[in-house]
């Protein structure tokens, strides 16, 4: 597949899917709701697969994380990956686990995402700078 055939299947899903997520954004309430303090969209490629070690990657997590690590810390991207400041921080990039185990993430989008080759919106929720959970959507 050409890249350029690739950035325009990756800009037509990330289209769909925020387009699903602003109305459930706005649905989003409770009495322990926290504030959207950020959100990017991104494409999980093989980079993001594996450690830095060459290790391969087996949970949603350990990919979200690298993923991040490799666009902020390596300048490692790919079509469709989007600045976000929140995991520009290692200490932010470090809390990924605790922040995705307190979120939500379908546990078929979760096996999209750890196969790769996966676009997701990443929700981060908190409070001012500080993330408290994660909500991923994946469209493959």
């Amino acid at each position: 597949m050409s890249r350029k055939t690739q950035k325009r299947r990756i800009g037509v899903k990330t289209a769909i899917l925020m387009a699903g997520l602003a109305m459930s954004s706005v649905l989003a309430t409770g009495a322990h709701a926290q504030d959207l303090i950020g959100s990017y969209v991104a494409y999980i490629g093989q980079p993001d697969l594996h450690n830095s070690k060459g290790a391969r990657l087996t949970q949603p997590w350990q990919i979200l994380r690298q993923d991040r690590a490799n666009f902020h810390r390596f300048g490692i991207s790919q079509p469709g990956d989007e600045f976000d400041p929140f995991f520009g921080s290692i200490g932010n990039r470090k809390i990924m686990e605790r922040m995705v185990m307190n979120g939500s993430i379908d546990p078929q989008a979760a096996k999209r995402l750890v196969d790769g080759g996966a676009v997701v919106f990443v929700r981060i929720y908190g409070s001012g700078n500080t993330g408290t959970s994660v909500k991923v959507t994946v469209a493959k």
